[in-house]
């Protein structure tokens, strides 16, 4: 799967958990919905730190280059 689609269907489903936390009526439903929340939260972060270091590691090649030249 493309990391783009995954990065946004992690952002969709943190935006559904976000709205049911709000909506939970007891401690418990909350607690749950946090947790769901505290995960995909981890995960995105997970996906949004590798497109970083992607884009680092393609500007450091390009400024490689320019030196070379």
């Amino acid at each position: 799967m493309n990391p783009e689609q995954i990065i946004e269907n992690l952002m969709k489903e943190l935006d559904v958990a976000i709205k049911a936390m709000s909506k939970a009526k007891t401690v418990d439903e909350k607690v749950a919905h946090s947790q769901i929340v505290k995960n995909l939260s981890e995960s995105l972060g997970v996906f949004l730190n590798l497109v970083n270091d992607i884009m680092e590691d393609d500007e450091f090649d390009e400024n490689d280059l320019a030196l070379d030249i």
